[in-house]
């Protein structure tokens, strides 16, 4: 793999999804405020895959606000799950990685 290096985990997904914005925090900035300039996306491809896709949004998001994007998105991609943190913030892959870690692994697994 090009991009892997010595450190490199690699994790067998067998066929689920993983946006990279829960890696890089880039896909869900962009789609923030796509959101909030009103821009509709729901034409895009991923709302008609039916893959296992879980949702993961801090309730204390103050970046992309929990209400204006965390249920919508369950809403809007076929058989989602939605799990909201409380009082998780923003960087909740970074500031809250241990729980996050363990319970996409759960989803992984599931």
């Amino acid at each position: 793999m090009p991009l892997a290096g010595a450190a490199t985990r690699v994790i067998d997904l067998k066929g689920r999804l993983v946006l990279p914005g829960l890696i890089d925090n880039h896909l869900h900035l962009i789609r923030g405020g796509l959101n909030f300039n009103s821009v509709s996306y729901t034409h895009l491809d991923v709302y008609k895959r039916q893959v296992p896709t879980l949702v993961m949004h801090g309730d204390d998001d103050q970046i992309v606000p929990y209400a204006d994007s965390g249920p919508l998105t369950a809403k809007l991609v076929k058989g989602a799950i939605l799990k909201t943190y409380k009082g998780f913030p923003h960087g909740m892959p970074t500031t809250q990685a241990e729980t996050i870690n363990a319970d996409l692994l759960a989803f992984i697994k599931s």
